[in-house]
């Protein structure tokens, strides 16, 4: 009896269960080389995945089992039509995703009309939805079709050594009608909506924000390389969302609009922007503006609302340094009458070239003149 037994459990898949009892991942390796592999290969704790085409007009999607390991061993392409999105979906807690330098190709050029996501085409959107605790890391994410990554980790998460690059949509083709093709918004690097998310050693290199951070708290942004969008963004914050505990620090900008944004909704109520730390950041080739604190969006620098709250944005420890474009503005802030609050300390902060920029409705700015 037990001789036909031992082959059994030899051959098949183990259960480890964690400290409450539960699943935790299942002992063997799955491997995808098409959309008809996930579903058995999610089951394992170890996922291989090869290089192969994701059919046009269809979302990869991996729900992993508790503490699984992702190989990316090949780059995977996702083939062109004009749909909704996403084009791949991760789910799972504890997982370590490991991209080894290979590519996700979102066909950017398919889509890019010079529209953006804001109209023309439907685009896929995101390109990847990141919804892990753990680690997910060294991928190479070219020509997303729209947004790259949307985040909203179950709990902490890093992102490390990965790269976007879009740069292909700076400029015109067929379809954009002169306009740089990946224009006109929406190929942000990073959308941010969760806590407990750190995104460092990373590029992204695209045509609208490097990250967005539009609610959460205890998100560290560090040690970024970012070019040829709109910069580093807080926002645009719409009702009900609240943003604290962010820490963007050692990060280099180049050549986009403004290093450093914080929007907020015009209309928006039941929000708060709050405890913002900025230190060691670099910046050059800034066309609009160097600091830009605006509560007038979709407006720039029009009538702002009272309805977000901002407060405690600071600039301290290692000095950041910003340098704009004849022409810039070095620092605005355009503030509602009780729409920021505080005394914020910018004794860290240093920005050069261009013209001085409005201070509106504000005088809490400590450490800092231009």
């Amino acid at each position: 009896m037990s001789a036909k037994f031992i082959p059994f459990i030899l051959a098949s898949c183990a259960v480890v269960s964690n400290a409450a009892g539960l699943p935790r991942s299942s002992d063997c390796v799955g491997t995808i080389a098409s959309l008809s592999d996930v579903a058995s290969a999610q089951k394992c704790s170890t996922v291989n995945i090869n290089a192969f085409t994701v059919p046009a007009g269809e979302g990869f999607t991996l729900s992993l089992v508790n503490g699984a390991t992702v190989n990316l061993q090949g780059d995977v392409l996702f083939g062109n039509k004009s749909w909704a999105g996403p084009l791949f979906t991760i789910s799972g807690d504890d997982i370590t995703f490991n991209g080894n330098g290979h590519r996700f190709d979102g066909g950017g050029p398919f889509y890019w009309d010079g529209l953006g996501s804001n109209g023309g085409t439907t685009k896929p959107r995101p390109m990847l939805k990141i919804k892990i605790s753990g680690t997910f890391s060294n991928l190479y994410v070219v020509n997303s079709p729209a947004q790259a990554f949307s985040v909203s980790n179950p709990g902490p998460l890093v992102i490390s050594s990965v790269t976007v690059d879009d740069s292909q949509g700076d400029h015109p083709n067929s379809q954009s009608n002169g306009l740089a093709a990946g224009k006109c918004h929406n190929t942000d690097g990073f959308d941010v909506s969760t806590n407990d998310l750190v995104i460092e050693n990373s590029t992204v290199k695209n045509q609208d924000d490097c990250i967005a951070i539009n609610e959460g708290s205890n998100i560290v942004f560090k040690n970024n390389a970012c070019s040829g969008g709109h910069g580093i963004s807080i926002g645009s914050i719409t009702s009900n969302h609240a943003v604290s505990g962010v820490v963007i620090s050692g990060n280099s900008i180049t050549n986009e609009q403004q290093a450093i944004r914080i929007k907020t909704d015009a209309v928006a109520t039941d929000s708060s922007v709050s405890n913002v730390t900025y230190s060691g950041n670099t910046a050059t080739g800034l066309t609009k503006f160097g600091i830009l604190i605006d509560q007038s969006y979709p407006s720039t620098l029009g009538v702002p609302g009272a309805g977000v709250p901002i407060s405690d944005i600071n600039f301290t420890g290692a000095e950041s340094t910003i340098s704009v474009a004849s022409g810039a503005d070095r620092v605005a802030v355009n503030c509602a009458k009780g729409g920021c609050l505080g005394t914020w300390d910018w004794s860290s902060l240093k920005v050069t070239g261009g013209k001085a920029g409005p201070i509106n409705n504000f005088t809490g700015i400590d450490g800092f003149s231009q």
